[in-house]
């Protein structure tokens, strides 16, 4: 998936992946697909940090501490909640969804929202196949547009 119009730019990127190990084996297809599109379009492998914590309600945290310590363009956040019996995925899935908002807002970087939200296994499995419709590519993507849309802004 090539997207980039302007390489220099995403050559010279640096990317923090904080990813979950939750509902491990989906985060691993999203991080494998994540990190083959970022490559893919020119990011080198020693420009990408990635941070685990143990699920998507702890993801906002390592995002702002990275942000704060500075020294990435850009933040992807991979997870996967996948809806149960009780009302504990409205809560972890929209905190995630807030805090990772408020800390692309707060440190004016691109904070990518690569967290699964799906009703059931099946789903998760889907989103995060081969091919175009992973989420963890699609994140990727939207990351790399964003380092461009920001650097062309600066302008």
């Amino acid at each position: 998936m090539q997207i980039i119009e302007n390489p220099e730019v995403i050559r010279d990127s640096r990317i923090g992946i904080v990813a979950s190990r939750y509902n491990g084996a989906i985060v691993e297809r999203l991080l494998e697909a994540c990190l083959d599109t970022l490559v893919a379009n020119g990011v080198g492998g020693k420009a990408i940090t990635v941070v685990r914590v143990p699920g998507a309600f702890e993801l906002p945290v390592a995002a702002k501490r990275l942000a704060a310590l500075g020294g990435v363009d850009a933040i992807i956040a991979l997870g996967a909640v996948i809806r149960g019996d009780t009302a504990h995925f409205e809560y972890v899935a929209g905190e995630c969804a807030a805090g990772l908002s408020r800390v692309a807002l707060d440190y004016g970087i691109p904070v990518i929202f690569g967290v699964l939200t799906v009703d059931n296994d099946q789903q998760a499995l889907e989103r995060s196949g081969e091919g175009e419709q992973n989420k963890g590519r699609e994140a990727a993507g939207s990351a790399l547009e964003m380092i461009g849309v920001l650097a062309r802004l600066e302008k």
